[in-house]
C-alpha cells in the first residue's frame, strides 16, 4: 500500500482502506455520494475488469465528466474499488518475485472473496442497504459469484461486456505466469482491434493519451521499465480462457437478481451467440435485459458511445 495520501479524483471523493481476505493486505475503495439528497440510499459498486482499476474506468473523466458523475447525478451513491494487484490496493507479495515461479494471481474465486468484503463494508456504511453491481468484462465472474452466494446483499446487476461460456475445445486452457506487464502500446492495440476497417475511430487519441498517463501512474514503478509498463495479475486472463474452454466459474441459473447485459456492436469478446447463451442461462432472474449499443466495442466506457452506456445502466438500476 502506498505510504502517501492518494490523490482525489473529485474534491468530494472519500477514500477507505479495508482488510482483504489475504492477511496483511488491504483493499482500496473510493466513494462519491449523490449530488442531491435522495429519499433512499442507492449504493452501486463498480467491479473492474482484467487490466485497469476503478480510477481509470468508472471514475475517469473525459472532457470533465465520468460514468460515476452520471450515477451521482441520478441519485446513486457510487463506489469503486481496486482488486489486490491493481491501482491503490496492495500488491500480492508474489508480484515481487519471478512471474514464472507463481501460479496465476487473482483467480475468480479469490476475487469474489475480496468483493464480498467490499460489499459488506459498503452495505454497512449505508445502513445495511442492498447494493447494486456494475461489472465489466472479467469482473462479471466475481460479481456473479457473489450475487449467487449472497442474494440478500444484492439489489440489481449490470453486466457490461461480460464473458460467457463457449463450447469446449479439444485442448485444455493454457496456464499463465503469476503476473504480466502491459505497455501503453499493448493497451492501444487492444482498444482499437475490434473497430472494423474503414469505420470512424471510436476512441479519441487525445483522450487515450490522457488516460495512458494515468494508467502508468496506477503502478508507480511503471516508468522504470522499458518500455514503461504496468504490472498486473494474470488470473483474470486464465479465467476468461477457461470460460472459453467450456467452464464458467459460476452458475448463471443460481443468480436470482435482476440482470442487464449491455454490450457493444463490435465487442468480439461477447458476440451475439455468446450473449444469447448468457441471457438464457440467467434462467432464475426475475427481470432481464439485453442491450446492444451501436458503434461500440468491449471498451465502450472509454469511447464516444459511453454516454449511451451511462444512460442504459442508469435506466436499469432505477426500479
Amino acid at each position: 500500500m502506498t505510504d502517501s495520501v492518494p490523490p482525489k479524483l473529485d474534491p468530494r471523493e472519500q477514500h477507505f482502506f479495508i482488510e482483504s481476505p489475504r492477511d496483511g493486505l488491504k483493499l482500496f475503495l473510493r466513494f462519491l455520494g449523490p449530488i442531491a439528497e435522495a429519499p433512499e440510499v442507492r449504493p452501486v459498486v463498480y467491479v473492474h475488469g482484467a487490466t485497469f482499476p476503478s480510477g481509470l474506468s468508472i471514475a475517469h473523466r473525459f472532457d470533465g465528466r465520468s460514468w460515476r458523475d452520471e450515477l451521482c447525478e441520478a441519485g446513486f451513491a457510487a463506489w469503486g474499488f481496486d482488486f489486490l494487484g491493481f491501482g491503490l490496493s496492495d500488491r500480492y507479495p508474489e508480484m515481487n518475485e519471478g512471474a514464472e515461479s507463481q501460479p496465476p494471481l487473482l483467480r475468480a474465486a479469490d476475487a469474489a472473496d475480496q468483493l464480498t468484503e467490499v460489499l459488506r463494508f459498503v452495505s454497512a456504511r449505508h445502513g445495511h442497504a442492498r447494493v447494486s453491481l456494475i461489472c465489466h468484462s472479467w469482473g462479471s465472474f466475481p460479481g456473479c459469484i457473489v450475487a449467487s452466494r449472497h442474494p440478500r446483499l444484492i439489489d440489481r446487476v449490470v453486466l457490461f461486456g461480460p464473458i460467457a461460456r463457449r463450447t469446449p475445445g479439444d485442448h485444455e486452457p493454457p496456464s499463465a505466469p503469476g503476473w504480466r506487464l502491459l505497455s501503453i502500446k499493448d493497451q492501444w492495440d487492444r482498444f482499437i482491434e475490434d473497430v472494423p476497417a474503414g469505420a470512424e475511430a471510436v476512441l479519441s487519441e487525445q483522450h487515450f493519451h490522457e488516460w495512458a498517463h494515468s494508467y502508468l501512474d496506477s503502478d508507480p514503478p511503471s516508468r522504470t521499465r522499458d518500455p514503461p509498463s504496468v504490472k498486473i495479475p494474470t488470473g483474470p486472463f486464465v479465467d476468461i480462457l477457461t470460460a472459453w474452454h467450456g467452464e464458467l466459474p459460476y452458475d448463471p441459473a443460481a443468480l436470482n437478481a435482476p440482470v442487464a447485459l449491455i454490450r457493444g456492436e463490435w465487442d468480439s469478446l461477447l458476440p451475439d451467440e455468446d450473449a444469447r447463451w448468457l441471457f438464457d442461462a440467467f434462467s432464475s432472474s426475475p427481470e432481464k435485459r439485453d442491450v446492444k449499443i451501436s458503434r461500440a466495442t468491449h471498451l465502450m466506457h472509454l469511447e464516444r458511445m459511453r454516454h449511451a452506456l451511462h444512460r442504459e445502466s442508469i435506466a436499469f438500476l432505477h426500479p
